[in-house]
């Protein structure tokens, strides 16, 4: 059940020449992710990912949805004004994912613990159906130069 303006939702800012294969708007070849912060702290992000993206003809590679999937869980951490990286990734292929047809991700905090953040996320098709879900763990990046 994908949602519209509705529901809220404010934009995450990310910087303009931003390389990441997820979201960055200067990456040509990458998915140009938008992710949106809800009232609730939840991060989502409605997409529709191209068959370019593809495994079996019509469904998203397993690559990639890990890659939604971690990149929604890495801003939901960002969306606290925090930079981290993944620790750990765990996914759960739930049913097949549709490329070219709408999809929504998101993600939340399950715990914090110091420079630790426990995350989970889901992607959902047009319908509500979980397709996927995953557990992360994120470590907040030292500024360089401390220990």
């Amino acid at each position: 059940m994908i949602q519209d303006s509705a529901e809220n939702l404010t934009p995450l800012a990310h910087a303009a020449q931003n390389r990441c294969f997820g979201c960055g708007p200067a990456n040509e070849h990458g998915l140009h992710l938008t992710f949106l912060l809800a009232a609730d702290a939840t991060v989502v992000c409605n997409t529709t990912v191209s068959g370019v993206f593809d495994g079996h003809p019509g469904y998203l590679h397993g690559g990639i949805i890990a890659t939604l999937l971690d990149e929604t869980m890495s801003k939901t951490v960002r969306a606290r004004g925090l930079t981290s990286m993944t620790r750990h990734l765990e996914v759960d292929y739930l049913r097949p994912v549709p490329s070219s047809k709408p999809i929504r991700t998101e993600g939340r905090i399950t715990r914090s613990e110091g420079r630790k953040h426990w995350v989970e996320a889901h992607i959902l098709g047009s319908d509500g159906t979980r397709l996927a879900h995953a557990k992360g763990l994120f470590v907040e990046l030292r500024q360089r130069g401390t220990t």
